[in-house]
């Protein structure tokens, strides 16, 4: 069985799109571009550094696809790790972990929420939100977002999502 594939206006630049490849950094845009962060996380998100490379106490170095800073409406703010995995890479826990570890080293008054994506296909993204508890990567949430032009979401679909909420 399969998660229920929502659909999102693409709003990635058309020549971001005829000049990607298809790569980590590809869907990194295409989640940039959506505001799929905000949308997957339900808060306001910034991205604050791409491809970080720095070290972790204990660790050493590790590298970070992407950071964001976000706030909700109460205005908790929040760190998110993004770790962006394309074709058959899978989710690393050791990545995971090393992401939780800077975000607790270096901003421990943000609440660290890691999140994978991963291309499913070109426009679609599987988006999990991931936890260490028991020392173990667990997934909290996962969502799969299809980017499609407006004119391909149908009052079907809106009433599925009002349905939804």
């Amino acid at each position: 069985m399969s998660l229920v594939e929502i659909k999102i206006p693409d709003s990635t630049p058309e020549i971001v799109e005829k000049y990607s490849s298809g790569d980590e950094q590809a869907l990194l845009a295409k989640i940039r571009y959506n505001r799929l962060i905000d949308i997957f996380l339900g808060i306001t998100a910034y991205s604050l550094q791409n491809h970080l490379r720095t070290t972790v106490r204990e660790i050493g170095q590790i590298e970070i696809d992407e950071v964001y800073v976000g706030l909700n409406q109460r205005g908790s703010q929040f760190i998110v790790p993004v770790q962006a995995k394309s074709g058959n890479d899978q989710i690393s826990v050791v990545q995971t972990k090393q992401d939780v570890a800077y975000c607790t080293d270096h901003f421990p008054e943000l609440v660290c929420r890691p999140v994978s994506a991963q291309f499913i296909d070109n426009n679609l993204i599987s988006m999990f939100e991931l936890t260490i508890n028991d020392s173990e990567v667990r997934i909290v949430e996962e969502k799969h977002y299809k980017l499609v032009t407006a004119q391909e979401i149908s009052d079907v679909d809106l009433e599925q999502y009002r349905s939804d909420y």
